[in-house]
């Protein structure tokens, strides 16, 4: 449908999407989704008029763009800026073409939920023009393309992406912080921890270096995160407290996410009616903007709330629900997914859920096929939780090469717990 969307066939693709929802309906009883719709609109550039030729028209569609999609209009944001692509081929310079694409192929990956290959369709061709423009812009290009497949778990594409942006930035300070931020949260989804933290910590600096606030939250967050993981719960606050505090300031939307990360930190240092207020606000924020990523982390941390409360079977309703919510969308960021599945595996095992080992091998075959080291560990304590001593014995030989002190005491816990059992 995209492909016929994009080549200008309106009718071929309404004729798809007639005969993908008869196929849905007949074999999974089941509509496609909103995904459908968003796929016969795809269209790279749609001029609606003459286009106004020159470079400051294409500059003007690109802000206006920007600035519609920043005060949440998303809609008419992603018209300018496919507006600023018609522009941008009228002046027949390349760089003007490839920053267009750039903008818009961003904006569907980040802000435009479902639209990641429409996205990566706009990306690929300012790869393509960029070549003869801008290295700097190839750079944005690949980094954008390695933050997709980041968000689908595929780390390994990921850093080939990744590698192939920061040869391509040069000097460029604000794109290779960028860079940094995506390639230390790959390094921190898959458990490599002290690489991460360096490499976030080197983004941060970046970014201040040129006055890029949001890109300065963004590596906060991060960076706040890997340190949570780890335990280091002083550095975690320091660090999620200026993400969150800067993004009330002028990024409303992205609020939730250190948000969420923040209460965890409540969570673990006792407090759960501080944690269970953040949560309750990061996930109302998330519902109002309708994004899975932000419903999912903050619905996990609901979820443990319940838990720290003695609510075993209310979290468990909670916990089925975040995961839902956080993969209803193609391009759903899988971390998110396993990181609640996580905590759900490990409720059922303690309280021997008939359904626990579903849920494990769910989350075990997640973990594994993407390289997220740290959750295939957890996945093996909770199967050995259930009499698995396999399990046990492959979770201890893996999670000596994790360099993170929560996952030694959590993997002792589950021994000791195993071994009592057997006597």
């Amino acid at each position: 449908m995209r492909s016929l969307a994009a080549a200008g066939d309106g009718v071929g693709a309404a004729r798809q999407a007639a005969a993908c929802r008869e196929l849905f309906k007949r074999e999974l009883g089941v509509q496609p989704g909103a995904t459908l719709e968003a796929a016969i609109r795809t269209v790279t550039a749609t001029p609606t008029a003459r286009p106004a030729i020159g470079r400051a028209a294409v500059v003007a569609q690109i802000e206006a763009g920007e600035a519609a999609i920043g005060a949440g209009a998303l809609d008419a944001g992603l018209q300018c800026l496919r507006r600023a692509i018609v522009e941008a081929d009228a002046t027949g310079d390349a760089a003007f073409r490839t920053r267009a694409r750039i903008a818009l192929g961003g904006a569907l990956v980040h802000a435009a939920r479902g639209r990641d290959e429409e996205g990566a369709t706009a990306l690929h061709e300012a790869l393509a023009i960029a070549q003869d423009a801008s290295s700097s812009l190839a750079a944005a290009a690949c980094r954008e393309l390695g933050y997709v497949e980041f968000l689908r778990g595929r780390y390994e594409r990921a850093l080939v992406w990744l590698q192939r942006a920061t040869s391509l930035a040069g000097d460029d300070p604000a794109e290779q912080a960028r860079i940094a931020i995506v390639h230390g949260a790959t390094l921190s989804d898959t458990a490599h921890y002290a690489a991460s933290i360096a490499m976030l910590r080197d983004a941060e600096a970046l970014a201040n270096s040129v006055g890029d606030v949001k890109q300065v939250t963004y590596a906060l967050s991060m960076l706040g995160r890997a340190s949570l993981l780890r335990g280091d719960l002083h550095a975690a606050i320091k660090a999620l407290d200026q993400s969150v505090t800067m993004a009330q300031q002028g990024w409303t939307a992205f609020v939730p996410w250190p948000q969420s990360l923040r209460a965890e930190v409540d969570l673990m240092s006792g407090d759960v009616d501080a944690a269970a207020e953040r949560f309750e606000h990061a996930f109302a924020l998330g519902c109002q903007l309708d994004d899975p990523c932000w419903e999912g982390i903050a619905g996990r941390g609901r979820g443990r709330v319940a838990i720290a409360r003695g609510e075993s079977q209310r979290a468990v309703e909670i916990l089925v629900d975040s995961i839902a919510r956080c993969v209803r969308l193609p391009d759903a960021y899988l971390w998110g997914k396993a990181y609640a599945l996580d905590v759900l595996c490990g409720l059922a095992a303690a309280h021997g859920m008939p359904q626990a080992s579903a849920w494990i091998d769910e989350l075990q075959d997640l973990a594994a096929r993407s390289g997220m080291r740290e959750l295939t560990v957890r996945a093996h304590l909770h199967r050995a939780a259930l009499g698995d001593s396999a399990s046990g014995a492959a979770a201890r030989l893996l999670a000596c090469e994790i360099d993170n002190p929560v996952l030694r005491t959590f993997a002792e816990q589950r021994n000791a717990a195993t071994k009592i059992r057997a006597r």
